[in-house]
Protein backbone atom coordinates (compact mmCIF):
# COMPACT_ATOMS: atom_id res chain seq x y z
CA UNK A 1 0.00 0.00 0.00
CA UNK A 2 2.79 2.33 0.81
CA UNK A 3 4.29 1.83 -2.71
CA UNK A 4 0.89 2.34 -4.39
CA UNK A 5 0.51 5.59 -2.27
CA UNK A 6 4.41 6.96 -3.75
CA UNK A 7 3.77 5.79 -7.03
CA UNK A 8 0.27 7.76 -6.86
CA UNK A 9 2.20 10.59 -5.40
CA UNK A 10 5.00 10.59 -8.13
CA UNK A 11 2.38 10.39 -11.03
CA UNK A 12 0.24 13.61 -9.22
CA UNK A 13 3.39 16.05 -8.78
CA UNK A 14 4.21 14.82 -12.84
CA UNK A 15 0.65 15.61 -13.99
CA UNK A 16 0.58 18.94 -12.21
CA UNK A 17 4.05 20.03 -13.20
CA UNK A 18 3.12 19.05 -16.76
CA UNK A 19 0.42 21.26 -16.65
CA UNK A 20 2.01 24.77 -14.66
CA UNK A 21 4.93 23.81 -17.27
CA UNK A 22 2.59 25.22 -20.68
CA UNK A 23 0.79 27.90 -18.65
CA UNK A 24 3.06 30.29 -19.66
CA UNK A 25 1.13 30.39 -22.85
CA UNK A 26 -2.18 31.38 -22.27
CA UNK A 27 -0.94 33.93 -19.77
CA UNK A 28 0.86 35.54 -22.53
CA UNK A 29 -2.43 35.43 -24.25
CA UNK A 30 -4.06 37.17 -21.79
CA UNK A 31 -1.13 39.57 -21.00
CA UNK A 32 -2.57 41.41 -23.99
CA UNK A 33 -5.59 42.60 -22.41
CA UNK A 34 -5.41 42.02 -18.56
CA UNK A 35 -2.67 42.79 -15.88
CA UNK A 36 -1.43 40.22 -14.29
CA UNK A 37 -3.17 40.75 -10.99
CA UNK A 38 -6.68 40.60 -12.99
CA UNK A 39 -5.31 37.40 -14.26
CA UNK A 40 -4.52 36.27 -11.00
CA UNK A 41 -8.25 37.84 -9.26
CA UNK A 42 -9.69 35.60 -12.58
CA UNK A 43 -8.00 32.35 -12.15
CA UNK A 44 -8.23 31.91 -8.50
CA UNK A 45 -11.43 33.39 -8.68
CA UNK A 46 -12.84 30.59 -10.62
CA UNK A 47 -10.71 28.06 -9.01
CA UNK A 48 -12.28 28.86 -5.75
CA UNK A 49 -16.05 28.49 -7.03
CA UNK A 50 -15.04 24.88 -8.34
CA UNK A 51 -13.49 23.63 -5.70
CA UNK A 52 -16.62 25.32 -3.49
CA UNK A 53 -18.74 23.16 -5.37
CA UNK A 54 -16.62 20.32 -6.28
CA UNK A 55 -16.14 19.79 -1.72
CA UNK A 56 -19.87 21.02 -0.93
CA UNK A 57 -18.69 23.99 0.91
CA UNK A 58 -16.29 25.25 2.91
CA UNK A 59 -14.17 22.76 5.26
CA UNK A 60 -14.65 23.90 9.35
CA UNK A 61 -11.57 24.00 11.06
CA UNK A 62 -11.07 21.44 13.99
CA UNK A 63 -9.39 23.79 16.37
CA UNK A 64 -9.15 27.72 15.53
CA UNK A 65 -5.55 27.46 15.39
CA UNK A 66 -6.00 25.19 12.29
CA UNK A 67 -7.39 28.99 10.76
CA UNK A 68 -4.25 30.60 11.14
CA UNK A 69 -2.40 27.31 9.40
CA UNK A 70 -5.35 28.22 6.25
CA UNK A 71 -4.79 31.67 6.12
CA UNK A 72 -0.94 31.44 6.34
CA UNK A 73 -0.93 28.99 3.25
CA UNK A 74 -3.59 31.29 1.15
CA UNK A 75 -1.29 33.63 1.97
CA UNK A 76 2.02 32.13 1.03
CA UNK A 77 0.83 29.74 -1.56
CA UNK A 78 -1.29 32.55 -3.49
CA UNK A 79 -0.94 35.73 -2.28
CA UNK A 80 2.42 36.27 -1.93
CA UNK A 81 4.23 33.82 -4.31
CA UNK A 82 2.56 34.89 -7.32
CA UNK A 83 2.71 38.36 -6.61
CA UNK A 84 6.69 38.20 -5.72
CA UNK A 85 7.31 36.48 -8.98
CA UNK A 86 4.71 38.67 -10.88
CA UNK A 87 7.06 41.63 -9.65
CA UNK A 88 10.17 40.16 -9.74
CA UNK A 89 9.45 40.22 -13.56
CA UNK A 90 9.58 44.04 -13.74
CA UNK A 91 12.66 44.13 -12.34
CA UNK A 92 15.03 41.34 -13.90
CA UNK A 93 14.19 38.89 -16.90
CA UNK A 94 11.71 36.06 -17.36
CA UNK A 95 14.83 33.29 -17.70
CA UNK A 96 16.49 35.11 -14.82
CA UNK A 97 13.53 34.59 -12.66
CA UNK A 98 12.68 31.00 -13.76
CA UNK A 99 16.30 30.47 -12.50
CA UNK A 100 15.82 31.97 -9.29
CA UNK A 101 12.22 29.89 -8.28
CA UNK A 102 13.34 26.99 -9.63
CA UNK A 103 15.18 27.04 -6.05
CA UNK A 104 11.94 26.61 -4.12
CA UNK A 105 12.94 22.81 -3.52
CA UNK A 106 15.83 23.96 -1.29
CA UNK A 107 14.10 26.32 0.25
CA UNK A 108 11.42 23.62 1.09
CA UNK A 109 14.23 20.98 2.46
CA UNK A 110 15.44 23.75 5.08
CA UNK A 111 11.61 24.34 6.28
CA UNK A 112 11.20 21.11 6.23
CA UNK A 113 14.25 20.00 8.28
CA UNK A 114 13.12 22.91 10.66
CA UNK A 115 9.55 22.69 11.02
CA UNK A 116 9.22 18.92 10.61
CA UNK A 117 12.06 17.34 11.63
CA UNK A 118 12.90 15.68 8.22
CA UNK A 119 16.22 14.36 7.02
CA UNK A 120 18.08 15.83 4.27
CA UNK A 121 20.10 13.13 1.88
CA UNK A 122 23.53 13.81 0.21
CA UNK A 123 21.67 12.76 -2.81
CA UNK A 124 18.75 16.02 -2.36
CA UNK A 125 21.92 18.52 -2.45
CA UNK A 126 23.69 16.87 -5.40
CA UNK A 127 20.76 16.69 -7.20
CA UNK A 128 19.27 20.75 -6.38
CA UNK A 129 23.20 21.58 -7.87
CA UNK A 130 22.99 19.53 -10.58
CA UNK A 131 19.18 20.88 -11.24
CA UNK A 132 20.33 24.51 -10.54
CA UNK A 133 23.32 24.38 -13.03
CA UNK A 134 20.29 22.47 -16.16
CA UNK A 135 17.99 24.97 -15.37
CA UNK A 136 20.22 27.95 -15.84
CA UNK A 137 21.59 26.14 -19.38
CA UNK A 138 18.03 26.49 -20.46
CA UNK A 139 16.62 28.82 -19.43
CA UNK A 140 19.28 31.52 -19.95
CA UNK A 141 20.42 30.22 -23.61
CA UNK A 142 20.39 32.68 -25.80
CA UNK A 143 19.91 35.86 -23.50
CA UNK A 144 22.92 38.13 -24.20
CA UNK A 145 22.54 40.62 -20.73
CA UNK A 146 21.38 39.73 -17.48
CA UNK A 147 19.90 42.59 -15.44
CA UNK A 148 20.85 41.43 -12.08
CA UNK A 149 18.64 44.06 -10.38
CA UNK A 150 18.64 43.64 -6.56
CA UNK A 151 15.24 43.73 -5.86
CA UNK A 152 13.67 41.44 -8.67
CA UNK A 153 16.38 38.97 -7.17
CA UNK A 154 15.38 39.43 -3.84
CA UNK A 155 11.93 39.00 -4.80
CA UNK A 156 12.50 35.88 -7.03
CA UNK A 157 14.10 34.50 -3.44
CA UNK A 158 11.12 35.58 -1.51
CA UNK A 159 8.96 33.92 -4.14
CA UNK A 160 10.89 30.44 -3.62
CA UNK A 161 11.16 30.90 0.26
CA UNK A 162 7.33 31.00 0.78
CA UNK A 163 6.41 28.56 -1.85
CA UNK A 164 8.65 25.93 0.64
CA UNK A 165 6.47 27.24 3.92
CA UNK A 166 3.44 26.77 1.63
CA UNK A 167 4.38 22.99 0.77
CA UNK A 168 4.67 22.74 4.50
CA UNK A 169 1.97 24.08 5.93
CA UNK A 170 0.05 21.76 3.32
CA UNK A 171 1.73 18.65 4.72
CA UNK A 172 0.73 19.62 8.45
CA UNK A 173 -2.96 20.53 7.47
CA UNK A 174 -3.36 16.97 5.34
CA UNK A 175 -1.66 15.19 8.11
CA UNK A 176 -4.54 16.48 10.25
CA UNK A 177 -7.11 14.37 8.42
CA UNK A 178 -8.55 17.61 6.35
CA UNK A 179 -9.61 15.92 2.42
CA UNK A 180 -7.19 17.75 -0.61
CA UNK A 181 -10.23 19.32 -2.52
CA UNK A 182 -12.27 21.22 0.90
CA UNK A 183 -8.91 21.81 1.97
CA UNK A 184 -7.46 23.57 -1.07
CA UNK A 185 -10.83 25.31 -1.30
CA UNK A 186 -10.29 26.97 2.12
CA UNK A 187 -6.78 28.38 0.68
CA UNK A 188 -8.00 29.42 -1.87
CA UNK A 189 -10.18 31.43 -0.28
CA UNK A 190 -7.89 32.92 1.70
CA UNK A 191 -5.49 34.01 -1.40
CA UNK A 192 -8.34 35.46 -2.61
CA UNK A 193 -8.89 37.77 -0.19
CA UNK A 194 -5.55 38.68 0.05
CA UNK A 195 -5.33 39.27 -3.62
CA UNK A 196 -8.73 41.80 -3.75
CA UNK A 197 -6.56 43.88 -1.46
CA UNK A 198 -4.34 45.23 -4.17
CA UNK A 199 -6.29 44.58 -6.48
CA UNK A 200 -8.90 46.97 -5.47
CA UNK A 201 -6.27 49.63 -4.69
CA UNK A 202 -4.87 48.82 -8.71
CA UNK A 203 -8.53 48.94 -10.19
CA UNK A 204 -9.70 46.90 -13.06
CA UNK A 205 -9.27 48.58 -16.40
CA UNK A 206 -10.10 45.62 -18.54
CA UNK A 207 -12.98 46.43 -20.74
CA UNK A 208 -15.89 44.24 -20.43
CA UNK A 209 -15.47 43.17 -24.10
CA UNK A 210 -11.68 41.25 -22.99
CA UNK A 211 -13.66 39.47 -20.17
CA UNK A 212 -16.21 38.03 -22.80
CA UNK A 213 -13.75 37.52 -25.73
CA UNK A 214 -13.68 33.69 -26.28
CA UNK A 215 -10.28 33.00 -26.98
CA UNK A 216 -9.88 34.87 -23.47
CA UNK A 217 -12.81 33.01 -21.89
CA UNK A 218 -10.91 29.75 -22.20
CA UNK A 219 -7.77 31.03 -21.73
CA UNK A 220 -9.22 31.96 -18.32
CA UNK A 221 -10.89 28.63 -17.75
CA UNK A 222 -7.65 26.95 -18.28
CA UNK A 223 -5.95 28.79 -16.08
CA UNK A 224 -8.88 28.34 -13.27
CA UNK A 225 -10.15 25.19 -13.55
CA UNK A 226 -7.28 23.34 -14.73
CA UNK A 227 -3.70 25.25 -13.85
CA UNK A 228 -5.61 26.20 -10.33
CA UNK A 229 -8.08 24.70 -8.98
CA UNK A 230 -6.95 20.97 -10.19
CA UNK A 231 -3.30 21.17 -10.08
CA UNK A 232 -3.17 23.04 -6.66
CA UNK A 233 -5.50 19.59 -5.83
CA UNK A 234 -2.90 17.39 -7.30
CA UNK A 235 -0.25 18.74 -5.89
CA UNK A 236 -1.54 19.21 -2.69
CA UNK A 237 -2.30 15.54 -2.54
CA UNK A 238 1.26 14.49 -3.90
CA UNK A 239 2.81 16.69 -0.84
CA UNK A 240 0.90 14.75 1.42
CA UNK A 241 2.00 11.15 -0.28
CA UNK A 242 5.66 11.52 -0.73
CA UNK A 243 6.23 14.99 1.89
CA UNK A 244 6.82 18.56 0.85
CA UNK A 245 10.85 17.56 0.08
CA UNK A 246 10.39 15.25 -2.78
CA UNK A 247 7.35 16.23 -4.30
CA UNK A 248 9.12 19.78 -4.60
CA UNK A 249 11.99 18.84 -6.32
CA UNK A 250 9.17 18.47 -9.45
CA UNK A 251 9.62 22.21 -10.01
CA UNK A 252 12.89 21.55 -11.26
CA UNK A 253 11.24 19.94 -14.71
CA UNK A 254 8.52 23.14 -14.99
CA UNK A 255 11.59 25.41 -17.27
CA UNK A 256 12.25 22.26 -19.03
CA UNK A 257 8.26 21.51 -20.11
CA UNK A 258 8.30 25.40 -20.89
CA UNK A 259 11.14 25.12 -22.79
CA UNK A 260 9.59 22.40 -24.64
CA UNK A 261 6.23 23.66 -25.07
CA UNK A 262 7.54 26.50 -26.30
CA UNK A 263 9.19 24.53 -29.24
CA UNK A 264 6.23 22.46 -30.11
CA UNK A 265 3.34 25.62 -29.81
CA UNK A 266 5.45 28.77 -30.24
CA UNK A 267 8.01 26.57 -32.64
CA UNK A 268 10.61 28.62 -30.95
CA UNK A 269 13.92 26.95 -31.46
CA UNK A 270 15.92 24.60 -28.88
CA UNK A 271 19.39 25.10 -28.88
CA UNK A 272 22.00 22.40 -27.77
CA UNK A 273 23.21 24.04 -25.06
CA UNK A 274 19.20 24.24 -23.85
CA UNK A 275 18.77 20.44 -25.25
CA UNK A 276 21.83 19.99 -22.65
CA UNK A 277 20.21 21.99 -19.89
CA UNK A 278 17.00 19.87 -19.90
CA UNK A 279 18.85 16.59 -19.59
CA UNK A 280 20.74 17.60 -16.54
CA UNK A 281 17.56 19.27 -15.18
CA UNK A 282 15.62 16.00 -15.46
CA UNK A 283 19.17 14.21 -13.99
CA UNK A 284 19.17 16.85 -11.31
CA UNK A 285 15.15 15.37 -10.14
CA UNK A 286 16.01 11.75 -10.48
CA UNK A 287 18.73 12.18 -7.76
CA UNK A 288 16.92 14.70 -5.55
CA UNK A 289 14.36 11.73 -5.78
CA UNK A 290 16.91 9.02 -4.71
CA UNK A 291 17.04 7.25 -1.34
CA UNK A 292 19.54 6.90 1.49
CA UNK A 293 20.73 2.95 1.94
CA UNK A 294 20.08 2.10 5.51
CA UNK A 295 23.32 0.30 7.04
CA UNK A 296 22.07 -3.15 6.26
CA UNK A 297 22.22 -2.03 2.38
CA UNK A 298 18.25 -1.87 1.23
CA UNK A 299 16.51 0.89 0.53
CA UNK A 300 14.65 2.88 3.19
Amino acid sequence: MRENHRLQGHLLAMLTVLVWGTTFVSTKVLLRAFTPLEIMVARFGLGFVALFAAGRGLVRPQKWQHELLFALAGLTGVSLYFLMENIALTYISASLVGVIVAAAPLFTALVAAVVLREKLSRWFFLGFVCAIAGVAMTSLAGVSELNLDPRGVLLGVGAAFVWGVYSVIVRKLGAMGYRTVPLTCRIFGYGLLFLLVPALLEGFPALLSAWTEPLHVANLLFLGLLASATCFVTWNRAVFLLGPVKTSAYIYATPVITIISSALILHETMTPIMWLGTVLALAGLVLSERREKPAGGEDA
